[in-house]
């Protein structure tokens, strides 16, 4: 009797041990849980769209028919931290600079070091015609004010010759932003460059790589 009567406070004492312990435990573990998913908010709401993907709407029909008025695209801003910019890529670039809201979606069709100019509707890389497969409408010489066929424009280092496929309302590098029209970007120097578009996600019957 008398070892048993020993034997009770430390097992109470045991039960209690574990109890706190588990009690620890589960404080610690609420504890992580909220952290974590204080971790995943703050890096989906900042970290995500600024370095990683960004949401964008188009605005207007410069890029018709690839894009149209309206469609929700994701832009990849990593990608071009691995490599350069490609011809014919679709990127989203802030004409005004970085310090500016407002972007543009174009695509490329020339890239840093080389000579281009345009005409008859078509385009002239280093003397060379290039496809121009994605063009809705034709170009009109007397639009072009950066690459033409008397002055072609050799791009410098850190420049991109960017042109919707909508060519007779798009404004692009054609338009020099120093004359009539200051909405008009020009070259984009890849310091402005946004990232790539990569997929359409509205509308759901375009989802797709556009």
């Amino acid at each position: 009797m008398d070892t048993n009567q020993n034997q009770d406070p430390i097992i109470d004492d045991l039960q209690e041990n574990r109890k706190a312990a588990k009690k620890n435990r589960s404080v610690k573990g609420i504890i992580f849980e909220v952290l974590l998913y204080i971790f995943i908010i703050v890096f989906c709401i900042f970290v995500v769209p600024t370095y990683i993907l960004q949401r964008t709407v188009v605005d207007g029909d410069s890029m018709q028919d690839t894009l149209q008025n309206g469609d929700s695209l994701l832009v990849n801003k990593f990608i071009y931290r691995f490599h350069d910019p490609e011809r014919y890529d679709i990127i989203v670039f802030y004409p005004k600079g970085r310090d500016v809201e407002e972007y543009y979606v174009k695509r490329i069709y020339g890239l840093p070091g080389e000579k281009i100019y345009i005409q008859n509707n078509s385009i002239y890389v280093n003397g060379k015609k290039i496809d121009d497969p994605y063009a809705k409408d034709a170009m009109d010489d007397n639009q072009t004010e950066i690459g033409t066929a008397e002055h072609p424009y050799t791009l410098k280092d850190d420049e991109y010759y960017v042109l919707g496929d909508h060519r007779s309302v798009s404004l692009d590098s054609r338009s020099d932003p120093n004359g009539a029209d200051p909405d008009a970007p020009g070259p984009v120097k890849r310091e402005n460059i946004a990232g790539k578009v990569f997929l359409r996600i509205w509308p759901l019957n375009q989802f797709g790589t556009p």
